[in-house]
Order: structure tokens, then sequence, then C-alpha cells
């Protein structure tokens, strides 16, 4: 640790710049004795200069301290100060000052291990400057921060505070810009979403554009073929007449010829023969050939004549065969009577199925095979006809269900809707609730913090301090300090006067070779001194007068009666500032609640505006036909007349749905019209059932329809009734809010007015004082100028006057050196008496100006208390208005709650209502399904004994007995048949024989029968070729269709086109509307305001948030800083007060103070002994907690103001430090003390072995003596 070892001084203060003086610091005590004025003090002066190279108070850049060459008489400057001392590395460093370096001040305090402030104030302090702790608190604080070294970090949180305070406008300045981004964003959004929107359904219109065309070619497509079809069919249409009518002309022709032929041949004999002749062909063949046809008859006789003896045979063969066919006839037979039977099984199983299930009327029994046949494929076809009215009871009765299950849904749709409403209500509420209760705790908070203010109390204190003031400011002004200091300064420099003119005596003694050469210095000086004086008086000549009301007085008493100006200037400026300064506060005040109003009203109407477009809106989004607020009741009004017409709509269709299920079940169960009781065939059964059926699913989808009809108007109805609250407290905050607030507002107003007025008439005064303040406060400086130079003159006049009289009058009245030595230290105790006394009134003036000060720093807090507690007020009656507006709010929210309560309950009934129906439906529609299934399974049943039994019969068939049977039946009939066509033929040949025998008799009649009969056949072939191109035609007809088919399929197509056509100009008219729409708003995104708008709004936010960060580290740093900095405050301030209650118990001898300690960097003491012993123990306590590596403390003149007692405490005290430091090597006292008994009392021979006694030569230069220390 770092200690000092040697200091060498030439030409400092009265320290001889010839010579050089040394001293050498002892461990642990280095005590420095002499009389007052020898110079001791220049010790610590040296020591505290070549550390901090700080000069001593008032050495004004080292005037006074150094030797001045000009008043010696010579050409250079001698002085200089050696310091040798040990690092806090134990190293040896010299240092010699005989100019300033500001490198080496720098880095001796470096070097010794210690802060630069605590080597000031801690370890080397002046004299003068010895009860630094007792200053006022700004001074204090101050010190305590350098020694703290904590004046950086209270520089860091003044420019963080300031950084905070910028940062927080520029963030207000951000947010402003991100205000105005956001809306500019918002309405770039709105049109870029318009565009996409209007994009989207254009192209949607054009793809219904491009479908309705297609559709439109398509149909025209169809018209065109049904026009060409058309045009065939009525083509082919007449080619049927023309046919038809020459038909029906050969026809006539044809039976006229074949009545005609019947007439001639009816008893011709060879009528058959021609008739036989089986073509056209033949007949002519007849006519060409007929002698050669009648060599053929002849022939043919012949032949006749054979067939008979070869018919006679076969007739003996037939007869046997007919006798085996009796036989096998009888064994079949049996078996077809058990078919037979079977048959009649079938029938009856038929006749029942087709009664019981009306499947149509029956012949008599029994049924052939074909008919059972059909009539089985009847009843199997019946089936999946019952299948399928199964499957549709299926799905009408999931229709049904479904519509049921779609009301149940809407409805508890409602209840959900209605009951999440509730549950935010609730929510809302309680958050309500909560925010009341933090509200209603910051209210009761506040109201304590009022029921400590007592306003009238403080009142009362500030009008007793404003009188206390008054009072110091009058004893002040009685005192009259500056005109006593003056007096004791002037007697004090006439003392000094005195002194050295006894010095020059003295030293004219010696000789006065430069005396001369003094006096013309001296004289030249004074001149100098006058004109300087005469030009500052005569500058400020003109305010000087205006300051004194045309008065200029004497120079001796203008610095006086200036001062006194500018203290009754500065007490009238003081009380008009505060005056000023509560009216700014009251005016600040009613500014604000000004503010809030215009705050308020411009809330409420904007809060207005917004139930207004928010209503407005929903009137909009709800029904288009009304627009604005004035319209809600008459659209209210509307939607419940809406919703009951759809109610009453929904339940007639409901009450006809009913009857369709009913009337389908008396139909199939009685077969007959459940309105007529008509009976119904099959076909009307099932036409009357597939009617109801269809009716019913259509009354089904209507009912749905309906249903969401009914459920979007009572919607509607409810979402305009739930407006009914904000439409009235719209109307309300328009008639009574609003009109309330500006009616307070225009009150505030009235009242800013006059204190606004009052206050610029303070601020008119004030501005004059001030005026007039700034005019003397100009004055100050030149004039306590001007009275330093006054001062001068008069000193410089007297060492002229002296030295013209020495020089005049040398020789007369020498006085001996011994006469002289005395008058000195007569006149040297008399200054230091004088010194005294001055230093006590400057201390009493400094701690009545303190005491001023401590007065006006009250009153000013008590005015800042006044401002809080007006402030405090002011916030109970905004947390009273804002427990009110949420109180207000939460009535609101509990009647929404109860209303949604009321509105739930119906709507719960209505739901369970509907589910109960539902399930209701849902188990009677699942029984009639059952009892229809169990009617489908038991015809199943039904259908498959039948099959068994047709199985059976189609065995007997398969196996082919029956047409064994009928085949030996046919086979006996044929054989008989054959035996008895034998025997006709017989005949017949007979019979042909004979004809023929009589053609040849008759041949001319027979060739004139052959030419009719050619004629006929014409005739009859004609009229079969047009028969058969008629049946073309009508096949061709019947293959295309009928006419009247594709006319009304072209009258249709015609309609379906037009309507198309509508379609298709609707939608064209639509997206022109997009299309200019999309045009407007992409013109709209093109302004200069929404140029990458998404991009400058990013930027900004990122700027803001930024911001906002830094500034949130900011006041982290600052606050972190100032924990850590009152942290480290109280930990010293506890360790330094420790240290001060044990020295103050040690020192201290009366028995009225305890202890002391330093609370808020402040202590006050009245008393001079209090204050000095006080200063001394902080800075012992101070050097004890902060010089570790720096154990040096110089204390002097430390019994100044001790009685002896204390000065004796303050020796044990000492002595008990160096006792306790005894094995601390680096430990140095250095005490300078004119008192020799406490000299005494500290220098033993335990602690030093020398002392130094500090005296003045002959030529008044100190010297420094090294003496035995006492005994």
């Amino acid at each position: 640790m770092s200690t000092v070892d040697k200091m060498l001084i030439k030409g400092i203060r009265s320290f001889d710049p010839e010579n050089k003086h040394v001293i050498t610091f002892f461990k642990p005590l280095t005590l420095i004795v002499g009389s007052n004025g020898a110079g001791k003090t220049t010790i610590i002066e040296c020591l505290k200069l070549s550390c901090t190279g700080e000069l001593p108070p008032n050495a004004r850049s080292g005037h006074s301290f150094i030797h001045d060459p000009k008043v010696a008489g010579e050409t250079e400057t001698k002085g200089q100060i050696k310091l040798r001392f040990k690092t806090a590395a134990a190293k040896d460093v010299k240092v010699c000052l005989s100019y300033r370096c500001a490198d080496m001040d720098r880095e001796i305090p470096a070097l010794m291990g210690v802060s630069k402030a605590i080597l000031e104030n801690v370890i080397f302090v002046h004299q003068d400057e010895a009860n630094w702790p007792l200053q006022d608190p700004s001074t204090l604080k101050k010190k305590f921060d350098d020694i703290f070294s904590a004046t950086r970090y209270t520089k860091a949180l003044e420019v963080l505070k300031k950084l905070h305070k910028d940062q927080n406008q520029e963030i207000k300045t951000y947010k402003l810009k991100l205000e105005n981004l956001q809306t500019l964003k918002d309405a770039a959004y709105k049109l870029r979403e318009g565009i996409a929107h209007d994009q989207s359904r254009t192209e949607s219109l054009k793809s219904q554009i491009q479908e309705f065309e297609t559709s439109i070619q398509d149909v025209d497509a169809k018209i065109h073929h049904a026009e060409v079809t058309l045009k065939d069919l009525r083509k082919l249409q007449d080619q049927i007449s023309t046919k038809t009518a020459e038909r029906s002309t050969l026809f006539k022709e044809q039976q006229k010829q074949y009545a005609a032929l019947e007439e001639e041949n009816e008893e011709s004999f060879h009528y058959d023969l021609i008739y036989r002749a089986d073509t056209d062909e033949e007949l002519k063949e007849w006519k060409t050939k007929f002698e050669e046809k009648v060599a053929e008859l002849e022939s043919k006789i012949s032949k006749l004549e054979r067939e008979l003896t070869d018919q006679e045979t076969k007739s003996s063969f037939l007869r046997k065969t007919t006798d085996d066919c009796f036989k096998e006839i009888s064994k079949l037979q049996t078996e077809a009577e058990v078919n037979l039977s079977l048959k009649n099984e079938r029938d009856s199983a038929i006749r029942n199925i087709f009664t019981t299930h009306n499947l149509g009327p029956l012949p008599s029994s029994p049924f052939s095979n074909d008919d059972a046949l059909s009539f089985t494929k009847r009843i199997i076809l019946r089936l999946p006809d019952l299948e399928k009215d199964l499957q549709d009871k299926k799905k009408s009765n999931e229709i049904e269900l479904k519509t049921a299950w779609d009301r149940y849904m809407v409805a508890n749709d409602q209840w959900t809707t209605a009951d999440v409403q509730r549950q935010a209500k609730v929510d809302l509420k309680s958050g309500l609730r909560k925010r009341i209760e933090d509200k209603e705790n910051e209210r009761n908070s506040l109201e304590l913090q009022i029921s400590n203010v007592d306003i009238s109390h403080i009142n009362e204190r500030e009008k007793n301090m404003r009188t206390e003031m008054e009072r110091k400011k009058n004893l002040i002004a009685e005192r009259d300090f500056e005109s006593n200091i003056t007096q004791k300064q002037t007697e004090l420099y006439s003392i000094e006067q005195k002194i050295k003119a006894l010095t020059q005596e003295k030293d004219i003694m010696v000789g006065d070779s430069d005396e001369r050469v003094k006096l013309s210095l001296k004289k030249s000086e004074l001149e100098s001194q006058k004109r300087k004086h005469r030009k500052i008086i005569d500058d400020h000549r003109e305010k000087i007068r205006g300051v004194l009301k045309g008065r200029l007085p004497l120079d001796k008493d203008l610095k006086r009666e200036i001062t006194q100006a500018v203290r009754a200037v500065t007490m009238e400026f003081d009380d008009l500032k505060n005056k000023s300064h509560e009216a700014e506060q009251e005016v600040k005040m009613l500014q604000t609640k000004i503010q809030e109003d215009n705050n308020n009203i411009s809330k409420l109407r904007k809060d207005m505006e917004s139930r207004k477009r928010y209503i407005e809106s929903k009137i909009k989004a709800l029904d288009r036909q009304y627009s604005t607020i004035d319209s809600y009741l008459k659209a209210l009004e509307t939607a419940k007349e809406k919703r009951d017409v759809q109610k009453s709509k929904y339940n007639i269709a409901d009450g006809m749905r009913q009857m369709f299920d009913p009337f389908e079940r008396v139909a199939r169960a009685h077969h007959v019209c459940p309105c007529c009781e008509r009976s119904f065939s099959a076909e009307e059964e099932d036409e009357f059932v597939k009617k109801q059926r269809v009716k019913a699913s259509t009354s089904a989808e209507h009912m749905k329809v309906l249903a969401v009809e009914s459920s979007n108007a009572d919607s509607l109805f409810q979402q305009l009734d739930k407006l009914r609250l904000a439409y009235e407290e719209y109307i309300k905050m328009g008639k009574e809010t609003i009109p309330n607030a500006e009616r307070e507002l225009k009150k505030h107003s009235e009242e800013l007015d006059q204190k606004s007025q009052a206050l610029d008439d303070l601020l008119a005064v004030l501005a004059q004082i001030k005026s007039e303040k700034d005019s003397i406060d100009v004055l100050v400086q030149p004039i306590e100028a001007a009275d330093r130079l006054f001062q001068e003159i008069q000193a410089c006049q007297k060492q002229v006057d002296d030295l013209e009289y020495k020089l005049s009058f040398g020789g007369q009245g020498v006085k001996s050196l011994e006469d002289i030595q005395s008058e000195l230290n007569t006149l040297q105790i008399t200054k230091d008496s004088l010194h005294n006394e001055l230093e006590k009134l400057r201390d009493d003036q400094r701690y009545m100006e303190k005491d001023m000060s401590n007065i006006k720093d009250r009153l000013h807090a008590l005015c800042a208390e006044k401002v809080q507690a007006d402030n405090v007020f002011r916030d109970v009656r905004k947390a009273e208005e804002e427990l009110e507006r949420l109180v207000e709010e939460k009535s609101q929210v509990e009647l929404d709650e109860k209303y949604l309560k009321e509105t739930i309950g119906p709507l719960s009934r209505e739901k369970d209502k509907l589910l109960n129906e539902y399930n209701e439906l849902k188990a009677k529609l699942n029984l009639e399904y059952e009892e229809q299934s169990k009617q489908k399974m038991s015809y199943a049943q039904e259908v498959d004994s039948i099959q068994k039994v047709a199985f059976k019969i189609k065995e007997f068939h398969d196996l082919k007995k029956g047409e064994k049977l009928k085949e030996l039946q046919e086979k006996l009939s044929f054989s008989e048949l054959e035996l008895q066509k034998c025997e006709a033929k017989k005949q017949h040949i007979l019979s042909e024989l004979e004809r023929n025998r009589d053609v040849i008799r008759s041949r001319d009649k027979l060739r004139r029968n052959i030419e009719d009969n050619l004629n006929y056949r014409k005739t009859k072939a004609e009229v079969d070729e047009l028969t058969r191109e008629i049946e073309s035609l009508e096949a061709n007809v019947l293959r295309v269709g009928g006419i009247s088919t594709f006319e009304s399929e072209l009258v249709k197509l015609s309609r379906e086109r037009e309507r198309l056509l509508s379609e298709l100009n609707r939608c064209r008219g639509t997206m022109s509307v997009y299309e200019s729409n999309i045009s407007k708003n992409k013109v709209d995104l093109k302004h200069s305001q929404y140029k990458d708008i998404d991009k400058r709004y990013f930027d900004q936010l990122i700027q803001l948030k930024t911001s906002e960060m830094a500034n949130k580290d900011l006041d982290r740093y600052y606050n972190a800083l100032d924990k850590a900095l009152m942290r480290f405050h109280t930990l010293k301030m506890e360790e330094i007060n420790k240290i001060i209650r044990e020295l103050w118990q040690q020192t201290y001898r009366g028995q009225d103070i305890d202890y002391i300690s330093s609370y808020a960097d402040r202590l006050v003491i009245s008393l001079p002994l209090f204050q000095v012993l006080a200063s001394l123990i902080i800075r012992l306590a101070l050097a004890e907690t902060f010089c570790l590596n720096c154990g040096i403390l110089a204390l002097d003149e430390p019994t100044t103001n001790l009685d002896g007692p204390n000065a004796e405490s303050l020796a044990t005290a000492l002595l008990k430090i160096m006792e306790d430091r005894r094995g601390q090597e680096n430990f140095q006292l250095i005490v300078i003390t004119h008192d020799e008994r406490f000299a005494q009392l500290i220098g033993q021979r335990q602690h030093a072995e020398k002392y130094y006694r500090v005296t003045k030569d002959d030529h008044q230069h100190s010297i420094i003596e090294a003496q035995e220390i006492f005994g």
C-alpha cells in the first residue's frame, strides 16, 4: 500500500525560493506544530497539489501561492515541490512539480491506489474546506458520489433518463405513423380483396357464360333436328294419305270383281279346279295351254283312279293304329288328373293372392298354363314392387326424419348460439367485476392516501413557512452580514497593512535599496487600478442609477447597496415565481380536465358513431332494404311480421304433410280412396300410392325449405332484437350523455379563461421583475470587480503612502528589533482573533443562508406535496367516474345476461320438444316400416309356395306327359281324322274324278272363268302392294315418333332457349359491373399512398417494436443501475455511519448527543464545536472505509473550535486509531496543529521520535525544524 516518504518545498507561499525545505514523514505519526501564519497549512497544500494537481482555495491560478517574480524583482519563478512516495505495489516514486502537468495529475492517484476525490476530500483537506461534510445537500451528494466513484454512474443515469425520454417521443411518433400506415394497409387490403373477389366472380361468370353458350348451341341443334324430323313426318303423312286413297279405290274394284266372280262361279262345276290353281302363272298357263290341260285332265283322271286304290289301302292301316292309341291314352289320363288337381291348387292360390293384394281381375277357373304362367309372373313381378315400396317407405321415412332432425338442429343451433352469448356475457361480467374490484382497491388506496393528507394543514404549513421565510429574510437583513464582514475585512486588512508596515520597517533595518523601485511600481499599479475602477463605474453608471432609483452611492457603499437591491429583487422574484407556479399548476390542472373532457366527448362520439356504424352494418347485413339507423324500428317490425307469416306457412304445410301417410295406409289396407271411398283397381292403387309418395317427398322438401325460411326469419328477428339495447344506448348517448359532457367542458373552459387571465397578469409582473433582476444581476460581477479594485486601490494607496513616508522619514523614530517583533506578535494575535470572528460571521451567514435555502426547499416540497394531493384528488374522482362507468356497464351486461337466460328457456324447451317429436316420429315410422316388411315377407312366402306347385306342374310338362297324352290323343284323333280324310279323300277323288270329267265336257266356260280370275288376282295384288307400302310408311312414322310429340318438344326447346338467353345476358351484365369495379380498384391501388404499403408498414412496425424493446432495455438498465448505485451507496453509508458512531462515542464527552449519522447525504449541526468534531469524525470514517490501499490521513488544525475536553477526547481517539493500526505498515497520520497541549497529548515516543516545528525567520520565510518528541 502507498505511503509518502519525503517532500521538498521551495518558493511556495512563505517558503524561501532560494532555500530547500525538506520534511520526512514518519510512521505512524508525523506531527507538525507551529503558530498561526507560520506556514503549516502550506505543507498540506503542497501534498494536495503534488498528488491531485489542485490548487488551494482562493489561489487564483497560483496567485499568492507561488512567489511572484515581479514583486520579488526576479526574472524567473522558483517555486518547486518534490515528493517521494511509495506506490500501492511498494515501489519508490519521485514526483517533481515545477509546473502543472495534466498527465501527472491523472497518474499519481493511480499510483497511490486511491481516487483523486479521496485525496482531495479525505486525505489532504485544506483547513478552509475542513467542514465540507456540513455543506448543502447537493454539494455534499456530489462529493460523496466522487468519493464513491459514482459520478460516472450518475451521469450515465442522466444520459439514460434523457435517452428514455427522447425514445418515448420517438415511439409516440412511430405509433402515429404506424396507425396511419395501418389505415392505408387496411384500405389497400380491402381494395385487393375486392379485386380478387370480383375477379373470381368474373371467372365464375365466364364459365357460366360458356356453359350457357354451349347449352344454347345444344338447344339450337335439338331445335334444328326437331324441325327437320317434323318436316319428314309431315311428308310421310302426306304419302300415307295418298296411298290410302289409292288403295281404297282399288279395294272397291277388287270387291266388285270378287262379287261378280262368286256369282258366276257359284254353280260352276269347274270352279274348284280353277280355284285350286295356286298362282297367277298357273292360270295364265291354263289359258295358254288349254288343250294341253285338257289332255292333262284326262291323264289326271287316270291318276285319280290309282289314288282311290291307294286310299283304300291306307284306310285299313289307320284303323289298326287307332286301336293301339286307345290303350296308351288310358294310362296317361290318370297322371293328367293328378296334374289337374295341382293346377286347381295353383289356380286357387293365384286367385287368393290376386284377391288379397288387389292385383287385378282374373278369368274364370281353370287357368291355362300360359295364363297361370302369366299370373305367376305378375305375382313374382309384384315382389320387387313390394321391395321397392319398402325401400320407398324407408327413403320417405329418412326424409321425414331428416326434416324433423333439421328442425331440431336449427333450434339446437339457436339455443347453442344464445348459450354461447350468455356465457360470453358471464365472462364479461366476471371481467368487469374484477376490474371493478381493482378500481375499488385503487380508489380505496387513493382514499387512504387522501385520508393521510390534510389540505388545510398543508395550507397552514405553507403559510407558516412563508412567514418563517419572511422572518429569516428580515433577520438576515437585520444582521447585515455583508457590512459586518466588510468591516471585519477592513479591520483585518488594516492590521495586515500594519503588520506589513512593521515588517517593512523591520526590513528597512537591513536596507532600503529597493524601496524606490517598489514605490514607482506601486504608483504605476495604483494608477492602473484607478483607471480600471473608473472605467467600470463609468460603463455601468446609468445602470447603477436605474437600479438605485437615480442615486450613485460612494465607492465604499456601492457593493453593499447593490447586494441589498439584489436580495430584495430576488425575494420578490421568488415570491412571484412561486405564485405563478401555483397559478400555472391550476391552469394545467384545468387544461388536463378540459383535455379529459374533450377526450371523453370524443370517446363518447366515437362510441356513438361506432354503435351507429355497428347497428347500420348489422341492419344492412340482415336486411338490405334498410340501411340507416333511423329505419331500425321499422326493420324490427317488418322482421317480426315476416317471422309470424313464415311460421304460419310452416304450420299449415306441416298439417298437410301429416295427411299423406294415413292416406297411403288407408289405400293399401282397404283398396279404396281415403276421401270418396271409391274402390281402386291395382293400377289405380299403385298410381295413387305413387302420387302420395311423390307429394310426401315434395312436401318434405317443401317443409325443409319452409323450416329454413321460418328459422331464417326468426333468426333475423332475434338478431335485430339483440340490437335494441345498442340502439337505446345510442339514443341515450345522443340525448343525455354527450350534452352533459359538453356542459361540463364549457364550465371548465370558463374557469380556464379566468385562471389563464390571472396567470398572464402574474407572468407579466414576473417578467417585469425578472427584467429588473437581470439588470441587477448583470451589475453584480462588475460591482464585485469594482469593489475588489477599490479595496486593492486602498491597499495600494496605503502601501504607496507607507513607502513615501518611509523614504521621507526613514531616519526618525526607529524602533528596536525587539519592539517591532513584539508589536508584530500583538498584531498577529489581533489578526487571528479578527480572522476567527470573520470566519464565524461567514459561518453564521452560510448557516442562515442554508437555513433560508432549507426553508425554500421545504416550501417547494410542500407545494409539490400540495400538487400531488390535488393529483390524488383528481385520480380519486377519475377512479370514481371509471367505477361508475364499469358498474353501469356491468348492470348492462347483467341485463343482457338476464335477457339471454330468458331467451334460452323457450329455446331449450323448443329444442327438447323437437327432439321428442323426432324420437316419436322415428319410433312411429320404424313400426310402420316393420309392418310393411312383415307384409312383404308374407307375400314372399306365398310366392314361394306357388313357385313350388308351379315347379311340379312344370316337371309334368317337362317330362312331356301331357304332350305325350296329347300326342297320343292327337295321334288317335289324327288317325281317326286321317281315316275320315281317307274316306273323304276317296269321296273327293270320286267327286274330283267326276268334275274333271265335267270340265272336259265344258271347255268354253272354263276359258272365260280363267280370265276373270286373272283380273281379280291382279287387282288383289295391287291392293296388297299398296297395303304393304302404307304399313311401311306407318312403321316409319311410328319409328320416328308422333308429330304432336315433336311439336311439344319444339315449343319446350324454344322456351328453354329463351331462358338460357336471358341468363346469358344477365351474366354478361353482371360481369361488366365486376370488370368496372376491378378497373376502378386497380386505379385506386396505383395511388402513391398505397405504393409498397405492406413493406412500409412492416418496416415501420419493426422500427416501432425495436424502439420499444430498446426503450424497455433502457428503462431496465436505468432501474438496475439506479438500484445498484443506491445499494452500493447504502452499504457504504451504513459502514461509514457505524464507524462515525464508534468515533463519536469515543470522542465526544457530552451527554446530550449519543451518536451522529449521515442520512440522505445530509448532516446538519448548528454549533461550531459539533461542526468541527462531526466533520473530523466523518473524514476519519471515510478514511477507514476507502483508504485501504493508501493509509495516509492529514489533519490540518483538527482542534479548531474544540473545547479542552473534546480536544483531549480527539487526541485519545487518534491515539486509539494509531494503536489499532500498529500492525499496518503503511499507516501514516499527519497532524498539523497550533495547540501545544493537543500536540503533547498525541506526540508520544511510541508513535514518533521527532516532530516538526514551523516558524518564520527574520525575512518572514517559513522554516521547518525537526525537534525531539515531547517527554
